[in-house]
């Protein structure tokens, strides 16, 4: 997979969610289908989505003891979807066990890549909530490391952190990047936030865009200016 745009399609039911996929006629974007709609919905919401056509990258960072994290992975990797993730905090062995519970009898899989800290964490959260005094740079690239070590294929981190993620872990381990805004947009929650066009030039490969593009007033144009800003 190329450098590509992948929109949060963060809604309550799935009718909500067809209604916005509806839109889109031509290009059908890379969909991010979180906690919110999953739970609401189930498994048949990302089937539903895959039949139309969509990439799909399951969000539910999962994050619990190894056993548990494995059985779970090998029941979402029978929904074929591209991309699931977890939290790099669960540890390496916890991360070992998901892609093997990931990995199907044929040896294919989803790609599986790890949450370091979230957009909305930052040092001060970081210290005060977590009780983690380093710099939230080192601990990312710590983290990022371990998923390295522990066969994943990226993390999930800032856009402020791709390019220092790439440094360490290579080219080729992805970063998907969320807290990205149009320079004159709202930034919302997110506390660490790069433009698409800036995202593209400090090496993100894939981008996460929810609100820009799913509360936008033609979500398409919207849609078409990221792909034009990052991917094009």
């Amino acid at each position: 997979m190329g450098r590509d745009v992948i929109v949060a399609c963060d809604f309550s039911n799935a009718q909500a969610v067809f209604d916005f996929l509806d839109k889109f006629t031509g290009r059908k974007p890379f969909v991010k289908i979180g906690m919110e709609l999953f739970y609401a919905e189930g498994p048949s919401i990302v089937k539903e989505i895959k039949k139309r056509g969509h990439k799909i990258f399951l969000d539910l960072k999962l994050h619990d003891i190894p056993n548990t994290v494995k059985k779970s992975m090998a029941v979402l990797s029978s929904l074929d979807v591209d991309i699931c993730n977890l939290h790099a905090g669960g540890t390496i062995r916890m991360m070992e066990a998901a892609l093997e519970g990931l990995t199907r009898p044929d040896g294919s899989r989803p790609l599986l890549i790890a949450v370091t800290q979230l957009t909305s964490t930052d040092q001060e959260s970081m210290e005060n909530d977590l009780l983690i005094k380093e710099p939230i740079d080192k601990v990312v690239m710590h983290y990022a490391a371990n998923a390295k070590k522990a066969g994943l294929d990226g993390v999930v981190c800032s856009p402020l952190e791709a390019g220092k993620v790439h440094e360490i872990c290579g080219k080729e381990f992805l970063t998907v990047t969320p807290g990205v805004r149009f320079a004159d947009g709202d930034i919302g929650d997110q506390k660490r936030v790069m433009t698409p066009a800036q995202a593209k030039l400090i090496g993100s490969d894939y981008i996460v865009v929810g609100r820009p593009i799913t509360a936008a007033d033609d979500p398409v144009a919207a849609y078409n200016r990221c792909v034009a800003e990052f991917v094009d």
